[in-house]
């Protein structure tokens, strides 16, 4: 019976629910050997370093993530890196297939006047900072300031916003970075407003993410009744639309109805505000925004302007895929069709299609990209895979080693009733996990 080798790189959801997929797709006729490469000595991807502390309940999907890594068949690679330690050329001359799951990590650029002063942020630094990501424990967060404006209209901007805005004994008993907790108790931020350059209708918001907003004990949530209003009317001359659409107007219109607590903390959505111009002398002082309008279904630009005063920026308006000596980038992702890039490499996840959907969205694709790849195996190679490959003395952490990490965190936040303590020095987890 042949037996293919598999090589994914990335061990994100993508990367997870596409060996999945090959594991499902076993039969009398053909297995798969799969060894998941990652770049960090930790898997699970956004799972672990992107989902916020504070949903917890989106992060049992790790469950799913063990079961597939304890088949025979699979075999965990973490601290080696694509392009460093490891070349795509290499892994395409060893492997029958190989899969990149390698995400979107690069935040895109407003491309405004002060983007560049200090205190505007990137959520892709912002998030995995607050989370725990090695590569992020030193971004340098100030918020000795009263007002945070959070530019995007997606869930990484609620996200964001959300964590900016409540009380930060929230996140006591969750698995926040030590370090991001400490400067989140120290925060003098009251007020935090989302901004998104399109009206309601357009917002990228899921409707679960905008009802939790009421749940937030210690602060509260406003909507412009009227923004919500006007775009029902604008989405109602439309006629038939999409039931997520419907079912996020209606969790907004609610949010702007909710009677209020009357308590210090606010956070507010704003639409049709497209950044104009941060301001700031040595640091984020002011944001100048235009007023947008939406004529015939197409967003506009008007002449009328207005200004925020804040100390903090934080911009989430989507990312792009990162590049990899031998891989081409185009409109933030890897150029693919149907998830194919060249010879024997494909795509999936983020990487493939863009930071759209959420993370029950990676199974689907996967499946295709899984299938696409069985319609165009031939004769299983015969090499010896990765291990041939890796410098003499390099220090991998494989599934014991990982689970050895998983370990000590549970433990360590065992003691103080949080669900983990992220351990977030690279040495100290190499150690952790090599020991």
């Amino acid at each position: 019976m042949p037996n293919y080798k598999i090589a994914i790189v990335g061990a994100g959801p993508a990367g997870y629910f596409t060996a999945q997929a090959f594991q499902k797709a076993q039969n009398e006729e053909f297995t798969f050997s799969i060894d998941m490469i990652e770049r960090l000595p930790t898997p699970w991807g956004l799972v672990r370093s992107g989902v916020a502390p504070d949903h917890p309940k989106i992060k049992s999907v790790s469950k799913v993530f063990e079961k597939i890594a304890q088949e025979d068949s699979f075999r965990l690679f973490a601290n080696v890196e694509l392009g460093k330690d490891v070349s795509l050329k290499d892994l395409r001359e060893n492997y029958d297939a190989v899969v990149l799951a390698t995400g979107s990590a690069t935040g895109r650029k407003l491309g405004i006047k002060g983007e560049d002063l200090p205190n505007c942020i990137s959520a892709a630094d912002f998030v995995p900072w607050y989370n725990a990501h090695p590569d992020f424990k030193d971004v340098s967060v100030d918020l000795n300031t009263d007002t945070a404006v959070v530019i995007g209209a997606g869930n990484v901007a609620m996200d964001v916003a959300r964590m900016l805005a409540l009380d930060p004994t929230e996140l006591d008993l969750t698995d926040t970075a030590e370090h991001a907790l400490k400067i989140f108790k120290t925060s003098k931020i009251r007020k935090v407003i989302i901004c998104g350059r399109r009206g309601p209708e357009h917002a990228a918001f899921t409707a679960p993410e905008l009802r939790d907003l009421s749940k937030l004990e210690h602060t509260d949530v406003y909507i412009d009744q009227v923004q919500i209003d006007q775009a029902n009317l604008r989405v109602d001359k439309i006629g038939e639309v999409e039931k997520d659409l419907r079912n996020n107007l209606e969790a907004m219109r609610l949010i702007a109805e909710q009677s209020k607590k009357g308590v210090e903390r606010k956070l507010e959505i704003n639409f049709l505000a497209a950044p104009l111009e941060i301001q700031g002398s040595t640091k984020v002082e002011k944001i100048v925004f235009a007023i947008n309008e939406v004529k015939n279904g197409k967003v506009s630009s008007t002449d009328k302007t207005f200004s925020i005063k804040a100390g903090l920026i934080v911009t989430a308006i989507g990312y792009d895929a990162v590049e990899y000596p031998g891989v081409k980038i185009e409109n933030g992702r890897i150029a693919n069709i149907a998830g194919h890039v060249e010879h024997n490499i494909y795509v999936t996840g983020w990487a493939k299609r863009a930071p759209v959907g959420v993370i029950g969205t990676n199974k689907s694709d996967s499946a295709d990209v899984v299938d696409l790849i069985i319609n165009s195996l031939k004769e299983p190679k015969n090499s010896a895979g990765i291990e041939a490959l890796l410098k003499s003395g390099h220090k991998v952490i494989d599934q014991v080693g990982w689970e050895k990490i998983n370990a000590s965190e549970v433990i360590s936040g065992e003691l103080t009733g949080k669900p983990r303590i992220k351990e977030v020095d690279w040495k100290r987890l190499i150690r952790l996990g090599t020991s």
